[in-house]
């Protein structure tokens, strides 16, 4: 297939939405409550870590990037949803597309990293409490955070990449309700062998690797809590590593579902259900689930809105 015939594709007919007007709307509701959530708990999480003294240690400089990461993965897939069933026409422009590929590549890949070092944090501050302020300073911190970004998006610039040399011949139907490398890779011509080695490198380095790191980390931990003494110690360090446990394993059992499913037997409604647990619902759960389990959080919180209401 020449070039000529991928550039005949000037937009793409996404097909996951669903064709009664009142189900639409129902999605229309509940795409715009879970967002507005989204946006005003992680908002909250960084407002709290920049304002709050109690919250600048590399934990929180870490969750407030987990929080911008969801606000971000959010935002790249919801908005255009919402517009898509306002104006009634299911449609996105190819380069759009690939802009959108781009951006949820990068934000999705840069998540599990981030996991990871989050990951790395408990380990140094339960297990090498004494070098912890060495292992992570201020400049281990911030040299951590750019390369998890540098790494999110070199991923997304080769993903990308891959999307844009694809050839469609003509078929323009996207069985999804937004943007993403496997629908794009089912309607090329001649996808089996890109499709493959796209799903390899998923499969077996992007997703896994740092999911065995944070495995290995919380080995290391579980094995240092066992030797407390303390049973309020081992309580201690058990809550701290609690909503990072869930949030993990949130975020990597829906990223598993989204991107290995198989060729066969997924619906259109499963798989916009899946997509809509990965990038809708998690970004949602994940600020909730350390503003319930966090007491430091908590504590900021009320800090600030009894500042709020004295003032």
């Amino acid at each position: 297939m020449d070039a000529g015939n991928q550039t005949q594709i000037r937009e793409f007919v996404l097909m996951g939405y669903p064709s009664h007007p009142s189900h639409q709307i129902t999605l229309f509701l509940v795409f715009l409550a879970a967002y507005l959530i989204t946006m005003i708990t992680n908002l909250t999480i960084l407002i709290l870590v920049v304002r709050d003294s109690r919250l600048h240690s590399p934990m929180y400089f870490f969750l407030s990037h987990l929080s911008f990461l969801d606000i971000c993965l959010s935002s790249t897939v919801v908005p255009k949803i919402l517009v898509n069933v306002v104006r009634q026409r299911q449609t996105i422009s190819y380069n759009g597309c690939l802009a959108q590929v781009f951006f949820l590549i990068g934000f999705a890949v840069t998540e599990p990293a981030l996991l990871a070092i989050m990951a790395y944090d408990r380990y140094a501050a339960i297990c090498r409490p004494l070098h912890y302020t060495h292992l992570m300073s201020n400049r281990v911190c911030v040299m951590l955070a750019s390369g998890l970004w540098l790494w999110g998006f070199l991923n997304s610039s080769v993903y990308t990449a891959l999307a844009s040399k694809l050839s469609f011949c003509g078929v323009n139907l996207v069985a999804h309700i937004y943007c993403d490398v496997p629908p794009l890779m089912k309607i090329a011509c001649g996808h089996a062998h890109a499709d493959d080695l796209v799903n390899h490198i998923t499969s077996t380095f992007v997703g896994p690797v740092p999911f065995v790191f944070i495995i290995l980390s919380y080995l290391y931990i579980l094995a240092s809590i066992l030797r407390l003494r303390s049973n309020l110690d081992r309580q201690r360090a058990f809550s701290t590593c609690g909503s990072h446990i869930t949030v993990v394993t949130l975020y990597i059992g829906n990223g598993f579902l989204n991107y290995n499913q198989p060729r066969a037997g997924y619906s259109l409604a499963t798989d916009t259900l899946v997509s809509s647990m990965f990038c809708i619902v998690t970004p949602m759960l994940n600020p909730l689930i350390y503003s319930l389990r966090n007491q430091e959080v908590r504590e900021a919180l009320r800090k600030v809105l009894h500042r709020q209401r004295t003032g």
